[in-house]
């Protein structure tokens, strides 16, 4: 049972619960320890039912606390760790574009494997688009073009932890398209590529959409 007597501020209580329940983590905790019990916490802290469960999540949040439904509340780590999304917030853009560019050749090879009429459909419309924005030079509508295009053969690969990430790694990446392009010449000038993986997905060829998908990574180096 956690060891902890000190008065709460009435105010930001699940914060204030979350902030002792982490500094008691790192002193009487260790990976795989099971917490005390919602009943026993809300004793414990005098809060309510629903701080309890906020103060837990804020803890799951960083990685330290795991919730196994009829089962208990775990111990993962005893320090806080650092969420993807933070940690893609604030890479660098060459890092993150790295892990795009390496994503968006698999996902084209096993988008050629799994894809459906209505994903080839979604992809020419996206793709459609990408190239009437960028003829325009409509930048913001070209960036988002070019990602709705990927987002789609991310989600025709069919692998749901591919699709996550690159939907995540999208969304930091769509400011520093913003940041780095000034118009939208190389859009136009990789239409032609992009028109190549989408054929090569739409003739179910995995080799030939790894081809086309690592054109056009090198070129976006």
């Amino acid at each position: 049972m956690m060891n902890d007597n000190q008065p709460l501020k009435r105010q930001s209580l699940a914060d204030e619960v979350a902030g002792r329940m982490e500094q008691q983590i790192r002193s009487q905790y260790k990976a795989g320890d099971q917490l005390p019990t919602e009943p026993e916490l809300m004793q414990h802290f005098g809060v309510g039912r629903s701080s309890i469960r906020e103060a837990v999540k804020i803890l799951v949040n960083k990685g330290m606390v795991k919730v196994q439904q009829g089962v208990g509340m775990f111990i993962i780590a005893t320090e806080p760790v650092e969420s993807l999304h933070s940690k893609l917030r604030n890479a660098h853009y060459q890092d993150l574009n790295e892990v795009r560019l390496l994503l968006e050749v698999k996902i084209a090879e096993k988008a050629a494997m799994h894809r459906t009429a209505k994903d080839l459909a979604k992809m020419k419309s996206f793709l459609k688009d990408r190239a009437r924005f960028a003829k325009e030079d409509k930048k913001d509508e070209t960036i988002q073009a070019d990602i709705n295009f990927h987002s789609t053969i991310a989600e025709a690969s069919g692998n749901p932890i591919l699709i996550d990430l690159y939907k995540t790694i999208a969304t930091h990446m769509k400011q520093s398209f913003m940041d780095r392009y000034k118009d939208c010449s190389s859009f136009r000038n990789t239409q032609e590529m992009h028109e190549g993986l989408l054929e090569s997905i739409s003739e179910k060829d995995p080799a030939k959409a790894l081809i086309m998908a690592t054109r056009i990574s090198t070129h976006s180096k």
